[in-house]
């Protein structure tokens, strides 16, 4: 009976995926893992890909009709037989202890989703965009939460740090709060699905000791459209869910037209993010 099933939604990334997967295979703690690999949409060479090639761990592999991520993890999860389950994105390479981790503090902590740290691939190139998005936290805010290293995040922001690139949580509660399938663009599904963990009860807890790579480079073009749609997403998102934060209201809102103005790199995202929100209205 496997202790940890990993469930990973994958789209057209076979060969970044086969190193997301040897990642996993070289686990300290393999033998009681689980993986269930869902294909958003049909792909020849990932399927190519799991007939070809063998793992030492049980590996499931499943497509579902192009629709999203958080389908695919529904359908992923509906598969998991361990007690806990791990979310992970296909461009997620684990360090080999990271699994330990994540378990470790699992069977400590009732009712608790365990955060494990990610950065960017260094073997990829980083660019100046990929680090002042980090350092931002428009993409892995770890510093925003370093003071929680090893703790529970404050249950006033914890919702904002549900990556599902790297979470992990007890499986019956993965199986009750599924991911929302109507929301089809892309951005924020990970950050909803955090609010109703939070308003549940369900605590967040910060293990920077799991570690994992993101292996996937971003140009400055790429970040901009990437943040024009998350505007979009953003005022989308705002007229489904009435609680929804991540809207600037207000004089925050007035602070995001003053910094879009510069020419700076967070004026640059931000003037984009606005862009996006203008287009949904």
């Amino acid at each position: 009976m496997p202790q940890l099933s990993i469930v990973i939604p994958t789209h057209k990334r076979a060969d970044i995926l086969r190193n997301c997967l040897d990642s996993i295979e070289n686990q300290t703690v393999a033998k009681e893992l689980e993986v269930i690999v869902v294909s958003d949409g049909h792909d020849d060479e990932t399927c190519a890909l799991f007939a070809k090639k063998s793992w030492s761990i049980p590996i499931q592999f499943l497509e579902i009709k192009k629709s999203q991520q958080g389908s695919a993890r529904n359908r992923g999860i509906q598969e998991a037989k361990a007690p806990f389950c791990l979310f992970i994105g296909d461009d997620i390479f684990l360090e080999k202890d990271a699994c330990e981790k994540h378990l470790s503090r699992l069977t400590t902590h009732d009712n608790t989703a365990v955060l494990g740290f990610a950065t960017w691939d260094p073997a990829i190139g980083i660019t100046s965009v990929m680090r002042w998005l980090e350092k931002s936290g428009w993409q892995f805010g770890y510093p925003k939460i370093a003071r929680f290293a090893h703790a529970t995040i404050s249950k006033s922001m914890q919702h904002q740090f549900t990556y599902t690139s790297h979470i992990s949580l007890p499986t019956v509660i993965a199986k009750k709060f599924a991911f929302r399938e109507d929301i089809t663009m892309y951005g924020w599904e990970d950050i909803e699905w955090g609010m109703r963990l939070r308003d549940a009860g369900v605590k967040l807890l910060y293990e920077p000791g799991a570690k994992a790579i993101h292996h996937h480079k971003i140009e400055l073009k790429d970040s901009l459209k990437r943040m024009e749609i998350l505007g979009k997403s953003a005022a989308l998102l705002s007229s489904m869910i009435p609680n929804f934060d991540r809207l600037p209201q207000g004089w925050k809102l007035y602070a995001y037209y003053i910094a879009a103005s510069l020419p700076t790199m967070a004026g640059r995202h931000r003037k984009a993010f606005l862009r996006g929100i203008q287009e949904k209205s």
